[in-house]
């Protein structure tokens, strides 16, 4: 039978999978596998996205004016340099639809996120994985990938899924050994929740340079991961390129308002950022405790912790028993961690709870 076929690059992609909400049998348990915010939203962004009801009837503002100068009013860039799109991961396919097709190469760290291969191949550009160095990103790997047909490399930093982290030099020291045509992406997805001082330079990179974009979202410590609010900063050039095909309408006005009222809840954002300093560090030293068990913590600086299972207790039975035990994990054999399992640092409780059914399954 004749009907329409797909292109062969479209073909060979691996949907995304997302973090699991419901256990095998249906129970509603606790979500540690998409790396949320577990303190909810601010409470000024509910009540901005609840107001903007009384216009559902009416278009949201396809240049995003307000929320871009929000934006660069409260990280001190410039809203003309800036493009948004649902959730970072529409920009992050913008960078790959406006710099790569066919016969290019794109770049990502192996254990690097899962979007960053479906964005090279949707355009039919070849993924190139770097190999990692102990679960984070390899600099001189991924110079050493690139080739006379490299367009873009993405890097995201903090990495999900492991968490780890490169320096404000190690990325100063990527960024230069680039070639001046190939396209930095740096996925700042949780940039928020690091210290001060852990800064990577990336803005300030994109402010200055012709060829890194930086990709944030308000997914992740601003709580608003079901409005799928993202942006991107860079150079004019790449912004106006990425501008061409963006959809016009990314997200609804209610979205748009709750993100505008969640960069001035300063006090949310700072109470997340604690807790999770404070619990990510207890139970990266909980998990290392078992290391005589076969358990291990991959250094992390985001809100989630990946945990190896290199012992007797294997990485799926602890995901299995840790949601018979109440708690949805991510395991992530699709992308070569069968034997790890990224979990999202939630409340003190949810942490417990988590360590003790480790415990109990380990033989600790």
């Amino acid at each position: 039978m004749n009907a329409p076929v797909a292109k062969p690059w479209i073909l060979d992609i691996a949907p995304y999978v997302p973090g699991r909400a419901t256990t095998d049998d249906g129970r509603k348990v606790a979500k540690l596998s998409s790396n949320e915010n577990p303190f909810g939203t601010p409470d000024a962004a509910r009540a901005a996205y609840a107001e903007a009801a009384a216009t559902l009837e009416r278009y949201p503002d396809a240049s995003a004016a307000d929320l871009r100068a929000a934006i660069a009013d409260h990280y001190g860039i410039e809203a003309d340099r800036i493009v948004y799109g649902t959730g970072s991961d529409e920009v992050l396919h913008l960078a790959a639809g406006s710099f790569a097709g066919l016969g290019d190469e794109i770049i990502y760290v192996r254990y690097g996120f899962a979007v960053y291969d479906i964005a090279a191949r949707r355009v039919g550009a070849t993924p190139v994985v770097a190999p990692d160095k102990d679960y984070a990103t390899d600099v001189d790997a991924i110079l050493a990938a690139v080739t006379e047909r490299t367009k873009v490399v993405f890097v995201a930093n903090p990495n999900n899924p492991t968490g780890t982290y490169s320096s404000k030099a190690e990325i100063a020291r990527l960024h230069a050994g680039l070639p001046a045509t190939v396209l930095l992406v740096l996925d700042q997805a949780y940039t928020e929740y690091l210290n001060p001082e852990d800064d990577d330079g990336g803005l300030e990179l994109a402010r200055t340079q012709t060829n890194v974009l930086v990709t944030r979202t308000f997914s992740k410590i601003f709580g608003l991961a079901s409005e799928r609010v993202g942006w991107g900063y860079g150079h004019p050039d790449l912004i106006a390129a990425m501008h061409r095909i963006r959809a016009p309408f990314a997200f609804g006005i209610g979205a748009g308002h709750a993100a505008i009222a969640a960069l001035g809840a300063s006090d949310f954002i700072e109470h997340s950022r604690s807790h999770n300093a404070q619990w990510r560090a207890w139970f990266a030293a909980e998990i290392d405790a078992l290391g005589n068990k076969g358990l291990r913590a991959v250094p992390s600086k985001a809100n989630f912790q990946l945990v190896l299972f290199e012992g007797a207790l294997t990485a799926e039975a602890a995901y299995k028993g840790l949601m018979d035990a109440g708690y949805i994990v991510r395991w992530l054999p699709g992308q070569g961690l069968a034997h790890g399992l990224r979990i999202t640092i939630g409340t003190e409780d949810e942490m417990r709870g988590v360590v003790a059914a480790l415990r109990a399954m380990a033989g600790a």
